[in-house]
């Protein structure tokens, strides 16, 4: 079954302009009118690397094979740095990342279980509710459990993208066990041979530990009713949060193993070099980013788009 891939390069290459602006704008700034590369100039792109959210050893690591690179050219006044640096981006990202895809394996069960986690304001929710578009423009039957009881206003934003959607939601009272309403949601999607689940869970702050251990619990449910429950865990991180996104993965991989990241809010950010460190430093790959609001605005990920759309610069 060939599933809907959402990709859309002009969508993304405008998302990351500001990102754009902070990393390839200012190498570019730098390497204009310079007429020799020296080791002053290739410091202060080590600093602009760092400086844009890409992580420390990843900077250092690229402006290392920088040097190599020009060693071997004796013209090093022709020398395409941001080419090089370009290219050592991509290779860092598609290394640690695999474009491998949710899409490539859902078929394999029914229904696939996918478990959603993240901290309070990261889009989370709408987030499941674009992701429920992009199954159902498959012709997917989606189910979406709504097992953050915690707040009634997580049930009701949550129904609104179910309706935006058209996909099926189960829900319970405010308050309620929210494994109960996991493991109702999994029996109900079986009825209906639905063929993804996708559970919502509470905006847990990682620092939270009794809603941490509540998410193990969910876990637990989730693999009574299906053996293999969940295939994915998959971790909503707002690309605003620049740095942090490193610590709350860290915070979720104690309680979960999450099989991969949703990068959010990346039309609005000039962070979304994080992408490379999170990559780089986790191993754990992104699986989709939001470049934008509407419900067609989440995308399918792709190492290669994602670099080659960052450093289009018209």
């Amino acid at each position: 079954m060939k599933l809907f891939k959402n990709l859309n390069f002009n969508k993304l290459k405008d998302g990351l302009g500001k990102t754009r602006s902070k990393i390839v704008d200012r190498i570019s700034e730098t390497l204009s009118g310079k007429a020799k590369i020296d080791e002053n100039l290739l410091e202060e792109l080590e600093e602009i690397l760092i400086t844009s959210d890409i992580g420390y050893d990843t900077s250092i690591d690229i402006i290392d094979q920088t040097r190599k690179e020009l060693k071997k050219n004796t013209n090093r006044e022709n020398t395409d740095v941001l080419e090089t640096i370009k290219n050592e981006l991509g290779r860092r990202l598609s290394k640690y990342g695999k474009d491998s895809t949710i899409e490539d394996d859902i078929d394999k069960y029914k229904p696939y279980v996918i478990l959603i986690v993240g901290v309070n304001g990261a889009g989370k929710t709408t987030t499941i509710g674009k992701l429920a578009h992009n199954f159902k423009k498959s012709g997917l039957k989606v189910v979406i459990g709504a097992a953050d009881t915690f707040r009634a206003a997580a049930n009701e934003q949550l129904e609104v993208w179910a309706q935006r959607a058209g996909v099926d939601i189960v829900q319970s009272k405010t308050g309620a066990d929210p494994s109960s309403v996991a493991f109702d949601t999994l029996n109900i999607a079986k009825n209906k041979n639905a063929d993804v689940v996708m559970i919502d869970t509470a905006g847990r702050l990682h620092t939270k530990n009794n809603l941490m251990e509540e998410l193990k619990k969910i876990k637990r449910v989730l693999s009574k009713v299906f053996d293999y429950a969940p295939n994915e865990t998959l971790l909503v991180v707002d690309g605003n949060s620049g740095q942090n996104v490193i610590q709350q993965a860290k915070e979720f991989s104690k309680y979960t193993e999450l099989s991969g990241l949703i990068v959010t809010k990346l039309d609005g950010t000039a962070k979304g070099g994080v992408i490379f460190q999170v990559s780089a430093e986790l191993q754990i790959p992104v699986r989709y980013i939001g470049v934008g609001e509407g419900l067609e605005d989440l995308q399918n990920f792709d190492s290669e788009s994602f670099v080659t759309a960052l450093f289009t610069q018209n």
